[in-house]
């Protein structure tokens, strides 16, 4: 695919932070009008630059637990390999699975909200893979942070921390029924028309938008973004892990580590590493010089660190299985 235009990449970026803004908003922040806007996106989503819409949606406000699961295979085939990547496709609580270069060989990633389910699933897929797996290990995530795409513009630090989405865990929220319907409707389709889930649902339009700024007040909708092909931008995706031998400066590395524009989001974890961060960068030589810097500037809270990029992403869709 060609380069894409600077304008192209200011769309981008602003459709990321809110995909629901209105195409004149829009037109405004890139200096377009409607008509061109609305060209240039359509030209995107042709291109597969742009490949869907969805609704950040806070699971861990609704009683949810982001799982990782990291496995090194053994005594495998290419025929088993695809049955077990087929296999966590296919359950419908994953939203992340990856083929991984690196320590691993898979990652898989779960939004569960009842862990006896996700124990009761798991000891069945290890009756199925136990023999093909040489390790798996269970990670959980207490604290991701979301960064805007800054590699796509350029902005100052400022405005970086106001776009930052913070995913901690908190207090379960308690919503009604109908606003579990409203978060399956609109998290694929956030652009959808509020008439059609109006007549869907017998209720007026105004309910519904009343309803939806109510589950955004109380955080549970973060925002609406954008899933894009990041390979098209000639990016590649790359996970380093870090596990510290001083925790008590874990906010001060993490405060340094979310200045670089590259960074798309950085995670607090229990289980095989203390931090996760995940970069969208050009090649692995363009991440080693990050890599070293954060390491140089806190040489004495950094025990190591693991390397991995997805060469093949097999599912990577955000959303979860929500139960009524």
């Amino acid at each position: 695919m060609a380069e894409l235009f600077s304008t192209d990449k200011k769309i981008l970026y602003h459709l990321d932070l809110n995909a629901k803004q209105s195409l004149r908003t829009l037109g405004k922040k890139v200096g377009l009008s409607k008509s061109v806007v609305q060209y240039r996106i359509k030209r995107l989503e042709e291109r597969g630059v742009i490949k869907n819409y969805y609704t950040f949606i806070d699971y861990n406000k609704l009683g949810y637990t982001n799982i990782s699961i990291h496995i090194i295979y053994q005594y495998y085939t290419p025929e088993k390999e695809k049955e077990i990547i087929d296999y966590f496709i296919n359950n419908n609580k994953t939203w992340f699975v990856a083929n991984v270069q690196g320590k691993y060989d898979l990652i898989v990633m779960f939004t569960v909200e009842d862990m006896n389910q996700f124990f009761t699933f798991w000891k069945q897929t290890l009756k199925k893979f136990r023999y093909h797996f040489e390790k798996a290990e269970i990670s959980f995530f207490t604290r991701t942070i979301y960064l805007p795409k800054e590699y796509l513009v350029e902005t100052d630090q400022q405005k970086r921390e106001q776009n930052i989405l913070k995913i901690v865990h908190s207090t379960k929220n308690i919503i009604q029924d109908i606003d579990f319907k409203i978060l399956k409707e609109i998290s694929l389709k956030p652009r959808e028309p509020l008439t059609n889930l109006a007549e869907k649902y017998d209720m007026s339009s105004v309910t519904i938008a009343n309803r939806i700024r109510n589950l955004e007040k109380k955080e549970i909708i973060k925002g609406y973004k954008i899933n894009m092909d990041y390979t098209k931008l000639g990016m590649q995706l790359f996970n380093v892990q870090y596990k510290l031998k001083n925790y008590d400066n874990l906010n001060n590395i993490i405060k340094y580590a979310i200045k670089n524009p590259h960074l798309i989001s950085i995670s607090e974890v229990i289980g095989n590493c203390d931090l996760s961060l995940n970069y969208h960068m050009p090649d692995y030589s363009s991440l080693h010089p990050i890599i070293n810097n954060l390491i140089k500037t806190f040489p004495k809270d950094i025990k190591n660190r693991i390397t991995t990029s997805y060469p093949t992403i097999y599912k990577n869709n955000r959303i979860t299985e929500l139960k009524n």
